[in-house]
């Protein structure tokens, strides 16, 4: 699928993975629609550096929590261009709770990661599957996590949303076909500050140190590798719909500790 001169929108792209993943499309000479919730000063560097390529960018703060703000994002670039060729679902939320807490953890928690993570994401690909069937294409990647698989992560609730976006992306595939297709990435650990200060400085250094010295790979993910993994999808698979590709240096593979008896 060649974007040059289309239209991607890329949820929660002022920083890291979506920031990185709106340059790479630009790169390609695809004009991003670039979105926002808290971080305005970068989603301005977004833009920024995505017009220094040579294309054209809309800027949305919106919570795609909130369906109103899904269907602006899609508006925007339907207003601007009259056309949407590529969606990326990488706007996402957790709370950092350590799994055996079971009491840091309540309903409400639960309703507001799943809000974003897997509500959030449906409702962006309900507001741009017209514009897509129209121009009889379209391709749609979901961020999920290594979580969604190995039951690790930030908190219980952020695994289980993230497992939930992957099996969506299953039915989304079947449901959107021929014009559509959807597609779902796992990132491992991802360097960058999000996640150290999630973690904090410590806890974060120590489990980097780790993954990189025992992992298949001896590497982790950065905001750029998994960019790469996502423009797979977009770019390079036109046979391919409904598949989850896992982005972590082979951390799934690592054996994990038996029980004890």
């Amino acid at each position: 699928m060649d974007l040059e001169g289309g239209v991607a929108i890329v949820t929660g792209s002022s920083s890291g993975v979506g920031a990185a993943c709106a340059r790479q499309l630009a790169e390609k000479g695809c004009n991003v629609v670039i979105n926002y919730a808290h971080n305005e000063e970068g989603a301005a560097t977004t833009q920024k550096t995505c017009e220094e390529l040579g294309v054209e960018t809309v800027i949305v703060k919106a919570d795609v929590a909130e369906d109103d703000g899904c269907r602006a994002l899609a508006d925007a670039a339907e207003n601007k261009w009259g056309r949407i060729d590529a969606l990326v679902n990488n706007a996402g939320t957790t709370k950092f709770c350590a799994h055996d807490d079971l009491e840091g953890l309540c309903k409400q928690d639960f309703l507001d990661i799943y809000a974003v993570n897997a509500i959030g994401a449906y409702q962006m690909v309900r507001a741009v599957a017209p514009a897509m069937r129209r121009g009889g294409r379209g391709s749609i990647v979901n961020v999920a996590s290594i979580a969604a698989v190995m039951g690790v992560g930030s908190s219980i609730a952020y695994a289980a949303s993230k497992g939930a976006l992957v099996t969506m992306g299953l039915s989304l595939a079947r449901a959107l076909g021929p014009e559509i297709r959807v597609n779902t990435v796992c990132p491992g650990f991802i360097q960058g500050d999000w996640l150290e200060q999630g973690m904090g400085k410590e806890n974060y250094a120590r489990a980097k140190t780790y993954l990189e010295h025992n992992t298949p790979l001896r590497m982790t993910a950065t905001p750029d590798t998994v960019a790469e993994g996502i423009m797979l999808f977009l770019i390079g698979a036109s046979v391919v719909t409904g598949e989850t590709l896992i982005l972590d240096g082979g951390h799934h593979l690592m054996q994990m500790p038996m029980a004890r008896r």
